[in-house]
C-alpha cells in the first residue's frame, strides 16, 4: 500500500492546486518515483489511498498497476488508512510505502522484502541520520542486543513490511500506525533494518532541491 492522502500542507503554496504526491522533484511527480520502485518489486496490484484533491491523482494514476481507494468524508491517518484498504490488500503481510521520499541506493522495497524472513510482526526500514537528507532529527528507534524500542537512532524511511491482524483490534476509526508498532515492540515482534543508501524525505520545499542534489550526487 501506497500512502498518498495527506494535505501536504507543510509544502506551502505547492500543495494548494495540487496533492503532495504531484509535486515535482527532477522533472517527475514524487508519486512517480516510488511506483518505479514498488512496481519493481511487487508482483499484485498496489493499493494507493487518496483523499486530498483524490481526482487529480486518480487521474495521474489511471496508466499505473494500481487500484486507489478514497478515504472520505474525512481523512483516516496511517493506521486507519491501512485498515480501511485491507479488503482489496488481502490477508497475509503487506508492504507499506510512503509516497514522498526520494531514494539514493538500492530498491528499497527490495531490499526489506529480501530482509524479510516472517519472524516478527513488523519489519521496518531505517536510515541512520548521517545519509537521511535535510533531515535533522536524532532517529525514532535503536536497536540494542537485538531488541527494538523508541529512541535516538535509525530514522524510519516510510517503507516497511507488516502483518496487519493487529489493526483489528484498534477502537479508534482514524489512528497513526505508532498504536500498532508500540503494541508489537512491547511484545518485542517489531524489528528494523538499516537501509546502506541515501534517502530524502521531501516534507518541505526545501527537500525538492535537496533531493535533487543527494541524486546528482549518489545515482
Amino acid at each position: 500500500m501506497m500512502f498518498a492522502a495527506g494535505f501536504g500542507t507543510r509544502m506551502g503554496a505547492l500543495t494548494a492546486d495540487r496533492p503532495k504526491p504531484l509535486v515535482e522533484v527532477a522533472g517527475r511527480p514524487l508519486i512517480d518515483h516510488a511506483l518505479d520502485l514498488a512496481e519493481a518489486v511487487v508482483p499484485g496490484p498496489i493499493v494507493v489511498n487518496l483523499h486530498y484533491r483524490a481526482e487529480m491523482l486518480e487521474a495521474h494514476l489511471a496508466g499505473h498497476r494500481v487500484v486507489t481507494v478514497r478515504e472520505e468524508p474525512e481523512i483516516l491517518e496511517t493506521g486507519g488508512g491501512l485498515r480501511h484498504a485491507l479488503p482489496l490488500l488481502g490477508p497475509g503481510p503487506v508492504w507499506t510505502m510512503n509516497s514522498d521520499a526520494i531514494w539514493a541506493g538500492p530498491n528499497p522495497v527490495e531490499f526489506v522484502r529480501n530482509h524479510w524472513d516472517g519472524s516478527a510482526d513488523a519489519l521496518l526500514l531505517g536510515v541512520p541520520p548521517e545519509r537521511a537528507v535535510g533531515h535533522a532529527g536524532k532517529g525514532d528507534f535503536q536497536v540494542k542486543q537485538g531488541l527494538v524500542s523508541r529512541g535516538p537512532g535509525l530514522i524510519y524511511s516510510g517503507v516497511q513490511i507488516l502483518r496487519t491482524e493487529g489493526l483489528a483490534e484498534i477502537g479508534e476509526t482514524a489512528f497513526s500506525l505508532n498504536i500498532l508498532w508500540d503494541r508489537m515492540l512491547a511484545a518485542g515482534r517489531l524489528r528494523i533494518v538499516e537501509y546502506p543508501g541515501y534517502w530524502c524525505d521531501v516534507g518541505r520545499p526545501e527537500g525538492i532541491t535537496l533531493a535533487e542534489e543527494m541524486l546528482a550526487r549518489h545515482v
